[in-house]
């Protein structure tokens, strides 16, 4: 068994060019949300959920991103709701979120 369930990583690339980015979309705000919420259900740590930052993921034109490993299973998101869903959908239940997937 893996050490986490899984283990999701936001991608908070700031590019210093000024194009699209997924730090432009507030993501490390977003991330710092769902890792408190992982802590408040007790999701965190050691055989459940682990949430990290990531640099660039190279995906910021479709973003901001997410990816949920060992699922290889990338979403965008917009808002605290979006990351609920996946939370709840897929953390949790293990279901997919398709309406937030994005194509392999």
């Amino acid at each position: 068994m893996s050490y986490y369930r899984h283990h999701v990583f936001f991608c908070t690339n700031q590019r210093e060019d000024g194009s699209q980015c997924c730090a432009q979309c507030g993501s490390a705000t977003l991330r710092d949300y769902l890792k408190r919420r992982t802590k408040e259900l007790a999701l965190a740590g050691r055989g459940g959920v682990r949430i990290n930052t990531a640099g660039c993921l190279d995906r910021c034109e479709e973003g901001p991103v997410l990816v949920v490993y060992p699922d290889a299973v990338w979403y965008t998101y917009v808002d605290q709701e979006d990351l609920d869903e996946i939370l709840t959908e897929h953390l949790v239940a293990g279901r997919v979120v398709e309406r937030l997937r994005l194509p392999d």
